[in-house]
């Protein structure tokens, strides 16, 4: 049984019902969720203001974004099993101290690296909080039911999150300077600190073995390599080098496993992705989470660069589909009072399908209304998907092996984002680099408007109109295109998940 201070007295799971003090504390978990994942896509809308003052090359552009997931993904495992063993509320509040300092030196960075050695900081902490929260909502929901609700809750804060980023960052962005988006995580953080030990109880597992240290270093070993390999050929294209990066990880992989297979206790309990609901859950929370991702990194563009949309306002476009994202992580709860739950995760998945096809036929000279029926039903059916996935995942466990568990959905959670922005962000790229003509233009100028959409339109902007409304006319067309085969793939990708969902968990 897991260590809890307010030694609540054992009973069958369904007589035991959350106490208010619970519930205040879920409110204050969803509101760090909400902040952590309102950080890995808030700088999407800022990506102009960032590339006037700081000046970064695409590459490092890139990294500004994924750098805050790829950290993150690379130590959840880790820090979810430390939780599980020096307390997952004291890990929760090391975290939010450290998010609140790593995010005082982003909003002030002076330079790209400055600003990519703040979000690893970000990472780093955010590593504490994800698993902490989730695995201290399966301690204190005993009761199966208020346990989907209580999740239901944790999953639309942080579906909405993701979501609602651009459209926090858009109206900070019309009244403040870019770093103002680091600044709103400050006041959750220290509210966190201050009433986390009132209204949150301490749990952990009272046996919970060595902790195992090579296994840590060796989760890292697999997951960062791997990703950057990942991106970095979508980016630049294969090298000997990228192969060599690879196989460092997938050797560290298949070494982690073995150790885990050997461990009396391993890190990660491998008997679980054996159990197809377990594995197809946690599939799907990272392919419904690189859907969201990537459309939101390309879809902020396009709304900014292509039709013209103040920060704002593309903030204001995006927010049906931030509300349906968080209103379907709601009804999930609901939904499986109903039907099985492989019903609604794969109807779900098809509804995020439908949505991503649509952003297929977006147009240079208009689309707002598409863009917003499309990101609705994307947002919807990941709603439901980062829901009901989640609860699987952390009820297939004995609380006292929450942290960890909850380490695995989030692990799917933030590659999902990173991969989303990498591969689906680069492909967009690619075919946007390969469709524009730079040849008319200088050395330096083409070399600009080559590397992204925004520094194209900069340049447009600074030379006479008619040159100007060339190169834009043009670099909209190849961005448009970029998008069109991104959403395709993305559809293509939530389909086949879905079709795998049905088989897999319809009897269960």
């Amino acid at each position: 049984m897991s260590v809890r201070t307010d030694n609540r007295p054992q009973a069958n799971p369904l007589d035991v019902r959350a106490t208010a003090r619970d519930w205040v504390g879920l409110v204050v978990l969803a509101f760090a969720v909400l902040l952590i994942s309102v950080d890995a896509t808030v700088l999407d809308l800022a990506l102009p203001f960032i590339s006037a003052d700081l000046a970064p090359t695409g590459n490092e552009l890139l990294w500004i974004i994924d750098v805050y997931s790829f950290v993150l993904a690379g130590l959840l495992i880790t820090m979810g099993t430390l939780g599980d063993r020096i307390g997952r509320r004291r890990l929760l509040l090391i975290g939010a101290a450290g998010f609140g300092v790593a995010s005082l030196v982003a909003a002030w960075s002076v330079s790209p690296e400055m600003l990519i050695a703040a979000r690893v900081l970000q990472g780093i902490s955010g590593a504490t909080l994800m698993p902490a929260t989730l695995g201290l909502i399966r301690t204190m929901f005993v009761n199966p039911r208020q346990r989907t609700t209580a999740i239901a809750v944790w999953g639309a804060m942080a579906s909405g999150g993701a979501a609602a980023g651009p459209l926090v960052g858009g109206w900070l962005l019309e009244h403040f300077w870019w770093g103002s988006v680091f600044l709103i995580n400050i006041p959750v953080m220290l509210a966190l600190i201050v009433l986390g030990p009132i209204v949150i109880p301490e749990s952990k597992d009272p046996n919970p073995g060595r902790f195992d240290l090579p296994s840590a270093g060796l989760s890292i070993l697999t997951l960062i390599p791997l990703v950057y390999a990942i991106k970095e050929t979508v980016v630049h294209g294969p090298s000997v080098t990228l192969a060599v990066v690879a196989l460092v990880g997938i050797a560290a992989g298949f070494a982690f496993v073995h150790r885990q297979k050997v461990l009396a206790d391993p890190m990660v309990d491998l008997s679980l992705f054996a159990r197809p609901a377990f594995s197809t859950a946690v599939l799907t929370n990272l392919l419904s989470i690189f859907a969201l991702a990537g459309v939101l990194f390309f879809g902020s563009q396009y709304l900014q660069l292509v039709l013209g949309n103040s920060p704002l306002q593309a903030g204001l476009l995006m927010l049906p589909g931030t509300a349906m994202s968080m209103v379907f992580a709601l009804l999930a709860a609901w939904f499986v009072r109903r039907w099985q739950p492989g019903t609604v995760l794969g109807f779900g998945m098809v509804l995020a399908a439908l949505g991503a096809a649509i952003l297929a036929f977006l147009r240079v000279d208009g689309g707002a209304g598409l863009f917003v029926l499309g990101f609705m039903l994307a947002g919807a059916g990941v709603g439901m998907a980062l829901t009901l996935t989640s609860d699987l995942v952390v009820s297939s466990v004995e609380p006292e092996r929450a942290g960890a568990a909850s380490a695995v959905s989030e692990t799917a959670y933030e590659l999902g984002v990173a991969l989303g922005v990498a591969v689906l962000g680069s492909v967009v790229m690619a075919i946007y680099r390969r469709g524009l003509d730079v040849s008319a233009l200088s050395a330096e100028a083409g070399d600009a408007a080559h590397d992204t959409l925004g520094g194209a339109v900069a340049y447009a902007q600074s030379v006479p109109s008619e040159v100007g409304a060339q190169v834009l006319g043009a670099a909209q067309s190849a961005f448009v295109d970029g998008m069109h085969v991104a959403a395709v793939a993305t559809a293509v990708v939530l389909l086949a998940n879905a079709a795998l969902v049905f088989r897999m968990m319809r009897s269960r």
